[in-house]
């Protein structure tokens, strides 16, 4: 019922939105045919291309370069051909090479994957808005790739766009075919007599380093789809009723290592099952609604380990199925407002017990999209959720009882976006909308801890002038909190916002607040496309009482940027040394609404391409003093040091078979502090069939102004309040390892593992000498003393006041890793077989961790998860 009441009262919003699309005049695009397969003369898509029907098909034959040599002919032929019957597009190609199969560079791997290989892309714009584009794709060895792009850039796609089509492929003498069938059930397109859709067709021959296009986006141009041909002759289809269920069914086990027997809620072997249902319907033929019920997301890969220090939230980039395909829409014109991993995340607020059995994440009850464009140039996108609410067991060992404590409330999640496309340039205009309500009772646990009810509404646009060359973006929003006064007290003083900053004029700690409303505004300008040279300006303001955490992603407001500012040369043709390069120069300058700056730096970066394709990056930034309101965690404002941050990047070529990259990085500032760091990835394919991958990272630093506490006691320069600060000596180790195996195109086993390692050690303690200040009041001197005890910790003396401040030295070792067995055995249908690991130990040292301890890891105790899922689909 929540889920129809969301789509329902969202819909109303489309009203306003009907006005007809203008289409820009066509004159001189390439054009395509297709043509109908005879009644009887079925396509057996096999790879063969000697049905009876391509004969009755024109071939494309003329292709262009835009890599190596932009302009320049193919290195070799190519024929495609179109066909269709009412059911599917089919489209079959001959791709040529002299040099025989041998000379085919075509390594199998799983879906999407095809950096390396040589494939065929097909771009499709069904709703020929210049804009938008379906694509798919085959490699010499039958892997599929395909993605959607929501905006007019080449580069710009997702990938978790993942359709129920098909392809084959043969290799011969003379080089390969392919076949692809694309049902237009997983199409979306207007509804008429006679269609004409935007076509573009793509080659990489990755051991030439080419890449043929029929119609080629010039280098200096960031466009797609507003560059493609046409293909015509499609007439008198019908997506038909455009039903699909995915039911599925899983069974897990986690198992402990070394479970504690007084512990009754873990007997080692942890068995759970599940059931559950993906349905996707067609709405017409040009929405969409996918719901989902119960869902599982099992075979998920896990996030990579760390050890955040520091007062902001990380954001970990989402991998659910549901919630990445599509999800370009809903992101909206600034990336903040809606961030999916809020819906089942892990429940805030574990209660204290001996033993406690937490839910790893919020139970979604069901979840539904309606997503697609109408035929008046609007896009929608719908999104609606139900989370349950979740309870937390606890033991406590001296009275042997279990208790049940609320962690999280039932809660409704709600996103709706709207883009409506105008103007010949398909410059857009969208309007957004999300909202939070969770299920509070009056004097409950959760109620002075979480906002009961959160929403935001912005609207964007985007003026694309001179046929894209230049690009205005303008964007606004404004955001609202409401709940019980102890949870809006915890607003005003959560990090983003720090209310209760004792030397700011402009902001205040309101304990009787009921509710919280702030805003947004961002505005830029940029030439895009160009010869050589390149440009942006942009301003950003946000108020100190925005925010958008309930849904949405924000580690600050208070901010006013002025004078963002872009300048970039470049040069695309080949020359003596380089294939093409480009010099960047920058700044950023950002105050608080009190006035105070937070933020003054400028930087430039030189990148380049050699004539054998490797690449290369150099920056360099230079931060100059300013004053930072956040590190104080709610205290008054400290003076940040001025430093520079430098980085190079060396990359090989990137169809190469192995493929590799290392990356330096080196910070330092006025007050001592440094940031050494080594990171690469190399990528090897032994065999056609098995691809390797390793990533490792090694990082030194030091911080001398790493925040400890916040005490009483101090004196009238820090308001009363000691902060205490010291300087910390950390290193980090990881070495991320990726193996891949591909028995055959729809048969995949994926291994990925991570061995980290951190270590943090404290020295130098002392507390902020004055508010605005960047210098610290040692302890240990001005008739203060430091005595180091015996558990690690520190014992201080001021005068009369005496504290004391616990070992916070750190040693953390982790190892996290995913097998996941993936077999479509059918079109649609997967079956999966998941193990996961996570091991973890750590110790109150601060020695620093090499490589040797990162592998240590393995030996760290953990839990292994075992899971099989199997997934059914069907059409109707």
């Amino acid at each position: 019922m929540r889920l129809a009441w969301i789509c329902a009262a969202c819909g109303l919003l489309l009203g306003p939105w009907t006005a007809a699309a203008q289409v820009a005049g066509d004159n001189g695009r390439p054009q395509a045919t297709a043509v109908r397969a005879p009644s009887g003369g079925e396509i057996r898509i096999d790879g063969r291309l000697d049905d009876a029907a391509w004969a009755l098909a024109t071939p494309l034959t003329e292709f262009v370069q835009k890599e190596p040599v932009e302009g320049a002919p193919p290195t070799e032929r190519m024929e495609v051909r179109f066909v269709y019957d009412d059911e599917a597009l089919i489209v079959g190609a001959r791709l040529y090479n002299r040099q025989g199969p041998s000379a085919i560079q075509a390594p199998l791997s799983r879906r999407d994957e095809v950096d390396q290989a040589e494939y065929l892309l097909v771009a499709l714009d069904p709703y020929l808005d210049r804009r938008t584009a379906y694509c798919f794709g085959v490699t010499a060895s039958g892997v599929r790739l395909d993605h959607f792009h929501r905006t007019d850039s080449e580069t710009d796609f997702d990938d978790g766009f993942d359709p129920v089509w098909r392809a084959e492929v043969r290799v011969d003498d003379q080089g390969w075919t392919a076949e692809l069938w694309i049902p237009f059930s997983q199409l979306r397109f207007n509804d008429a007599a006679d269609h004409v859709w935007g076509l573009n067709l793509h080659r990489r021959t990755p051991t030439n380093n080419e890449d043929d296009y029929w119609v080629a986006v010039p280098r200096t141009e960031r466009a797609w789809s507003s560059g493609f041909g046409h293909l015509t002759g499609i007439r008198g289809i019908d997506p038909g009723r455009r039903i699909e269920m995915l039911p599925y069914l899983s069974g897990a086990s986690t198992l402990t290592g070394r479970p504690d027997r007084r512990n009754p809620f873990d007997d080692g072997r942890n068995l759970t099952s599940g059931v559950g249902m993906d349905v996707k319907v067609g709405v017409g033929s040009n929405l969409t609604l996918d719901a989902t019920i119960n869902p599982d997301f099992g075979q998920v890969e896990a996030d990579p380990a760390e050890v955040n220090l520091s007062n902001f939230e990380t954001f970990f980039s989402e991998r659910r199925p549901f919630f990445t395909e599509g999800s370009s829409l809903l992101t909206g014109g600034a990336i903040n407002y809606f961030y999916s991993r809020r819906i089942g995340a892990v429940p805030l607020g574990a209660p204290a017990g001996d033993f406690v059995d937490h839910p790893r994440a919020a139970t979604i009850l069901g979840a539904a999209k309606l997503s697609g464009r109408l035929a008046s140039g609007t896009s929608v996108g719908l999104l609606g959720a139900v989370t349950a609410g979740e309870e937390a067991r606890t033991f406590d060992l001296a009275t042997a009882t279990i208790r049940d404590v609320a962690v999280a409330p039932r809660t409704t999640w709600a996103v709706a976006r709207l883009l409506q496309e105008f103007g010949p340039s398909a410059s857009t205009a969208g309007l957004m909308f999300t909202a939070v309500h969770r299920d509070l009772e009056p004097g409950g646990r959760l109620t002075p801890l979480l906002a009961e009810n959160a929403f935001t509404l912005s609207g964007d646009t985007v003026l694309r002038l001179r046929g894209g060359e230049y690009e205005v973006k303008l964007d606004g929003g404004l955001t609202h909190v409401s709940g019980d006064p102890a949870a809006m007290l915890l607003v005003q003083r959560a990090s983003p916002r720090y209310f209760q900053r004792p030397d700011a004029t402009h902001v205040s700690v309101d304990p009787s607040r009921t509710s919280l409303t702030g805003g947004r505004m961002d505005a830029s300008i940029e030439r895009r496309n160009g010869r050589h040279w390149l440009w942006l300006a942009a301003l950003r303001v946000e108020a100190p009482s925005l925010e958008h955490n309930d849904i949405g992603r924000l580690n600050n407001g208070d901010g006013i940027q002025l004078g963002t500012t872009r300048l970039t040369y470049r040069e695309t043709e080949p020359g003596r040394v380089f294939r093409s390069y480009q010099i960047t120069a920058s700044a950023n300058n950002e105050w608080t609404f009190g006035g105070d700056r937070s933020a003054n730096e400028a930087g430039g970066s030189v990148q380049a391409t050699f004539l054998n394709f490797w690449s290369a990056t150099v920056s360099g930034t230079r931060n100059l003093r300013t004053l930072d309101w956040q590190v104080t965690r709610g205290g008054p404002f400290v003076q940040t040091p001025r430093g520079w941050v430098w980085t190079g990047t060396l990359r090989s070529r990137p169809q190469a078979e192995t493929v590799w990259s290392a990356t330096g990085r080196h910070e330092s500032d006025e007050h001592g502090g440094f940031v050494r760091g080594l990171s690469g990835d190399v990528s090897l394919r032994p065999q056609p069939k098995w691809q390797l991958s390793l990533g490792p990272s090694w990082r030194h630093e030091t911080n001398a102004r790493q925040y400890v506490t916040t005490r009483g006691g101090g004196r009238p320069e820090t308001f009363g309040s000691r902060y205490v600060f010291a300087g910390i000596e950390r290193t980090t180790v990881s070495a991320e390892a990726r193996f891949n195996y591909t028995f055959k195109p729809d048969l995949n086993l994926d291994v990925y593992a991570e061995p980290f390692a951190a270590s943090g050690r404290y020295g130098g303690f002392g507390e902020l000498l004055a508010a605005r200040s960047r210098l610290l009041r040692e302890y240990g001197t001005g008739g203060t003393t430091i005595e180091t005890l015996a558990g690690g910790g520190h014992a201080i003396t001021d005068g009369a006041d005496r504290f004391v401040l616990s070992n916070r030295d750190f040693n953390v070792r982790s190892f996290r890793s995913n097998v996941v067995l993936r077999w479509e055995y059918r079109p649609g249908s997967t079956l999966y077989l998941v193990w996961q690991q996570d091991r973890m130990g750590s110790e109150a040292v601060g020695a620093p961790v090499g490589f040797g301890d990162a592998f240590r890891s393995l030996q760290a105790p953990g839990t292994n998860f075992l899971a099989v899922k199997v997934s059914f689909w069907r059409a109707g």
